[in-house]
C-alpha cells in the first residue's frame, strides 16, 4: 500500500518529464526506429530538387516557353515549400528529409535572406516615385492625388492613356512645376526638367523618355520606361520576346547616357532576378534591394506577388527605398529617398 502511494505521489521530479515539449517526445519516439533513414526518400529528393533549382536558376533554360525567365519572375516564393517538405519529414519521421530540407533552407536565405534585414536610412536629398496607373483606372484624379501625397520631388507615370493625360496634369499642376509626357509615359518634376525626348525601345511607338531634372544637389538622368507585358500562355509558355528586347535597347540607352547620375523609374514587368533584364539590372543598383525593407512587391495590387515595377539608381546612393498605398490602379505605386551628391558605391 505504501509503495502504491509513493507510485501516486512520489514523482521524483518526473511530472515535468511528463509535460515536456512535443518535439521532445516526437524525438524520444524515433528512437531506436532503423527505418528513420529509410523512409522519406522521395521527400529527401523533392529537397535536394528545390536546392537545385534555386541554386540553379540561371541555367534554367528559356529555349522553352521562357521557362527560366519564369522561374526568376516569382523565385523568393520556392521558398515556400521549404516549411512544407518540413512538416512532411516530421510526419514521415524522416531524418532523411529532415537533413535534407536543410539544403533549400540554406540557398533561400542565402539569396533572399538579405531582404529579410530592414535596410532603410533616413538621409538623402531626392524623393523619386513611381507608379503603373493601369490604363482602365477609374479614378485617375484620385490617383494623382495618392502619389503626390508622397512628398516625391519627382514622379513617373506609365500607362497614360490620351483622355487620361489631361487629369493627371490638372491633378499634379499644383505640386509639379515641370511636367513631360512622351507617348504613354510621363514625368513630372519640383525641379527644372530639360532634355526630354522619347527613348526607343524597339516597339514602333513610345514607352519610354529620358530628361534632364536640375536638382539643387546637381543634374540628374531620369529615364522613365514601360516595358511590354508579358504572358503565361499553355500553348506558349512565358512569352516575353519583345520584353526582353525592349530591356536590351533602354540597357545600351543608359549605358549611353552622358550623365554620372542616372535615376531610371518604372514599370519592367520583370524582377530583379529575371536574367532578361541584365542588360539594365548589371549597371544599375535596385534601391528595395539596397536601401529597403522586405521585398516590396508591387503586383498585382491586390495581393502583390512580384516587384516588377523598379526604381533603379547609377551614380548615386540609395538611402531608403518603400511602397505606397493602393490606388485604383492594379499596380502599387513605389518610392525611394536617395542621395545625389553622393559618391557612387
Amino acid at each position: 500500500m505504501a509503495q502504491a502511494y509513493m507510485t501516486e505521489t512520489g514523482s521524483g521530479g518526473r511530472e515535468p518529464d511528463r509535460r515536456g515539449s512535443r518535439l521532445r517526445r516526437l524525438l524520444d519516439g524515433w528512437r531506436g526506429d532503423r527505418g528513420i533513414w529509410r523512409r522519406g526518400l522521395i521527400l529527401a529528393a523533392l529537397a535536394v530538387i528545390l536546392a537545385l533549382v534555386m541554386l540553379l536558376h540561371a541555367q534554367i533554360p528559356n529555349a522553352i516557353g521562357n521557362l527560366g525567365s519564369l522561374t526568376e519572375t516569382f523565385l523568393p516564393w520556392l521558398g515556400l515549400f521549404v516549411p512544407i517538405l518540413l512538416i512532411l519529414a516530421f510526419v514521415r519521421k524522416s531524418a532523411s528529409a529532415l537533413i535534407a530540407v536543410l539544403l533549400p533552407a540554406i540557398v533561400w536565405l542565402n539569396l533572399f535572406g538579405g531582404l529579410l534585414t530592414d535596410k532603410t536610412g533616413s538621409g538623402g536629398d531626392l524623393t523619386v516615385a513611381t507608379h503603373n496607373v493601369n490604363a482602365e483606372n477609374p479614378d485617375p484624379s484620385g490617383t494623382a492625388r495618392d502619389v503626390a501625397a508622397s512628398g516625391a520631388d519627382v514622379l513617373a507615370l506609365e500607362e497614360l492613356t490620351a483622355s487620361a493625360v489631361p487629369v493627371y496634369e490638372k491633378a499634379l499642376a499644383s505640386t509639379y512645376k515641370y511636367h513631360s509626357v512622351q507617348g504613354t509615359v510621363g514625368l513630372w518634376s519640383k525641379y527644372p526638367l530639360t532634355g526630354a525626348r522619347p527613348v526607343d525601345i524597339k516597339l514602333g511607338w513610345t514607352r519610354a523618355m529620358r530628361a534632364t531634372v536640375t536638382t539643387p544637389a546637381g543634374q540628374v538622368a531620369i529615364y522613365v520606361a514601360h516595358l511590354p507585358s508579358v504572358r503565361v500562355k499553355l500553348e506558349a509558355g512565358f512569352t516575353a520576346r519583345q520584353r526582353d528586347k525592349s530591356a536590351d535597347a533602354l540597357g545600351e540607352a543608359i549605358a549611353d547616357e552622358p550623365l554620372k547620375k542616372v535615376v531610371l523609374l518604372g514599370d519592367l514587368n520583370g524582377t530583379m532576378n529575371d536574367r532578361a533584364l541584365n542588360a539594365v539590372t548589371a549597371q544599375m543598383r535596385s534601391t528595395q534591394g539596397a536601401a529597403g525593407s522586405g521585398f516590396g512587391f508591387s503586383w498585382p495590387a491586390s495581393f502583390p506577388m512580384a516587384r516588377i515595377d523598379q526604381i533603379m539608381v547609377k551614380g548615386i546612393e540609395p538611402e531608403t527605398s518603400w511602397t505606397l498605398p493602393e490606388t485604383g490602379s492594379d499596380h502599387l505605386p513605389i518610392a525611394a529617398r536617395v542621395k545625389v551628391g553622393a559618391t557612387a558605391s
